[in-house]
C-alpha cells in the first residue's frame, strides 16, 4: 500500500462553484466546477475533452452573484494559474478530469 504525503502549503476549503477556464492553446473557454480552493490554488473538474496539459498557464474566471458583483464592482474574480496536476481516476464514471492549478 502506498502512503500519500500531504504537500499543500495552505489549508483548502471545499467550494463547489462554477468556473470558466481560458486555455490559450485552444483559444477558448472550458466550463467546469471548483472542488476546493486555498490562498495558493484551486482544484477543479473539467470535461474530459479539455486539452489541458501540465505546465499550461490558464486564466480562471469565477463568476460572482449579482449582489457581490455590485459590491465589488465587477462580475467575476479572474485569476491566472499554472496547471500542476491532472487527475483522471474517475474519468469513466464522470467524464471529467480533475485539475490542480497553482495561482500566480
Amino acid at each position: 500500500m502506498e502512503a500519500l504525503v500531504e504537500q499543500r502549503k495552505e489549508s483548502r476549503n471545499t467550494l463547489a462553484w462554477p468556473v470558466s477556464v481560458w486555455l490559450p492553446e485552444a483559444s477558448r473557454f472550458f466550463n467546469g466546477r471548483s472542488s476546493n480552493v486555498s490562498k495558493t490554488g484551486v482544484f477543479i473538474r473539467l470535461p474530459l475533452t479539455t486539452p489541458v496539459r501540465l505546465g499550461h498557464i490558464v486564466e480562471l474566471n469565477f463568476p460572482r452573484t449579482a449582489a457581490l458583483a455590485e459590491e465589488k464592482g465587477q462580475f467575476a474574480r479572474i485569476k491566472k494559474g499554472k496547471v500542476i496536476r491532472i487527475e483522471r481516476k474517475s474519468v469513466l464514471d464522470t467524464a471529467e478530469i480533475g485539475v490542480g492549478i497553482a495561482f500566480q
